[in-house]
């Protein structure tokens, strides 16, 4: 419509603006609006566009989740030792998908410092899931994946350190892509877990995954991690042909843990897949998933009780001035400024790295991950592709696993492989489990994010699950 100059940015934009206005109570996608911002980036692109300018996403209202460093707008990560924090510069994501055009609604509500499965544990308020707002919307990204659900943003930026963008997409049914480790410059990404960390888009649909994708990906001499190879053009390469393409199946993700309905879901969609002309592998087999769990939870909260260190009351964030002394006033500001799913992950991450349990502990998770790298290489010589669930079951109720950590992180057993192995994945909706939605994860060899986008966008035209909305957008929207 923009393109036909139906539709002004203008006019999109303050259509989204009403949109969040009318269903954010309900919601609480956001922790910032950006209003203003949203309306003169919306004038700029309607500029662009009436010199025959600009590109596919110049104009369209997006929401950056509040992990990003944006100039002049603060950038809270869900922590109340960030809630006044404004960044002097914007970060490489942000910056690109500026310069491609693409409007700023605000900054989604996250769990704090990304560290949770439901968007509970962030220190302002929780998101719920616009499918059924007593549930929740997945997590850590889940204010950016319910805001396109809910039609909050037509598309959005999450970060994915255990499966924080493809949880939440399965949950709210929409698509949530992990590129590979490396393929997106994580320069101005506030850290949890560096070697884990990556950002990547959510949309309505693979399509708009992949033009989201392009604006964001490649090189950046900013990030050390950032690799610097080719970027495809991923929404050129969308043939919807997937004839001859393999699909491996792993036994490991299906397993007496997987809910019935969910996993009946997955079938039917490897079914469809197979009628399209894809092959499919059975037996394909990663022996060391059982273990990823494990591993996650010494890697990653080593990490990030080395990146969490820097929060000490001096430089910046909020501070305790009340104490006897310098060394009071710091055990203070960590004690009243992080939530308690923070301070857990310190403390286990401190503990795993302490002199007499390094070996024991975090050395021994990293040759786990050496085996689980080496187990998906060794799948990727019998398939393309690998499918399975994205989540053991649909979004639980709100407070339902708030008291049992554990249980909390079980939710994230089947993306967090793919995060130790720093491969891409992507979630797909693929059905209804008790009306709520279900995703099916695909993932691919790094760097072949293009394979991935293609197989999904050819499940897409076969299907209309993604076509799905939430009976809640329908009815704020008057329809």
């Amino acid at each position: 419509m923009l393109e036909r100059k139906e539709l002004s940015a203008v006019e999109l934009t303050e259509s989204v603006l009403a949109r969040v206005e009318a269903v954010e109570p309900s919601i609480g996608a956001y922790v910032t609006v950006t209003a203003d911002i949203a309306r003169v980036q919306a004038a700029a692109a309607d500029r662009l566009r009436a010199k025959g300018l600009g590109g596919p996403l110049t104009g369209i209202p997006i929401c950056q989740k509040d992990v990003l460093a944006t100039r002049g707008v603060r950038t809270t990560c869900g922590s109340r030792m960030l809630e006044d924090f404004v960044p002097p510069y914007d970060a490489t994501v942000v910056r690109k998908l500026q310069e491609a055009g693409a409007v700023m609604i605000g900054k989604g509500n996250m769990d704090e410092f990304a560290m949770g499965s439901s968007t509970e544990n962030s220190a302002f308020h929780p998101t719920r899931n616009p499918w059924d707002p007593a549930r929740v919307p997945g997590g850590s990204s889940g204010g950016s994946a319910a805001a396109v659900a809910a039609g909050e943003a037509l598309g959005a930026t999450g970060s994915d350190t255990g499966g924080s963008i493809r949880q939440p997409a399965a949950l709210c049914g929409i698509v949530g892509l992990k590129p590979t480790y490396g393929r997106v410059s994580r320069f101005g990404l506030v850290a949890f877990a560096s070697s884990l960390d990556q950002i990547g888009p959510f949309g309505r649909s693979v399509h708009d995954c992949a033009l989201l994708l392009q604006a964001m990906a490649g090189y950046d001499a900013n990030d050390s991690t950032s690799v610097d190879a080719p970027v495809d053009d991923y929404a050129g390469a969308l043939s919807g042909d997937v004839r001859g393409l393999r699909l491996g199946i792993p036994e490991e993700y299906f397993t007496a843990d997987l809910d019935p309905a969910v996993r009946a879901c997955i079938e039917e969609a490897i079914a469809d897949l197979e009628r399209a002309g894809a092959t499919i592998v059975r037996g394909i087999s990663l022996p060391s998933t059982p273990h990823a769990l494990a591993v996650y939870y010494i890697i990653a909260p080593s990490e990030a009780s080395a990146n969490l260190a820097r929060y000490d009351g001096v430089k910046f964030g909020y501070s305790y001035h009340d104490g006897g002394g310098m060394w009071e006033d710091m055990e203070r500001t960590r004690q009243h400024g992080f939530g308690d799913e923070v301070k857990r992950r310190i403390m286990l991450g401190t503990y795993a790295l302490s002199a007499g349990y390094y070996d024991a502990y975090y050395l021994k998770a990293q040759k786990v991950r050496t085996l689980i790298r080496q187990e998906f290489d060794r799948a990727f010589e019998r398939c393309d592709l690998i499918v399975a669930p994205t989540t053991p079951t649909v979004a639980f109720r709100l407070g339902e696993k708030s008291d049992d950590p554990l249980q909390m992180y079980l939710s994230d057993i089947y993306t967090i492989p793919v995060n130790i192995a720093g491969l891409p994945g992507m979630s797909i909706p693929c059905g209804f489990a008790q009306g709520l939605p279900v995703g099916m994860q695909l993932i691919g060899r790094p760097f072949e994010e293009t394979t991935l986008l293609r197989a999904g966008d050819a499940y897409q035209r076969l299907t209309v699950w993604h076509q799905r909305r939430p009976e809640l957008a329908a009815m704020e929207a008057g329809s």
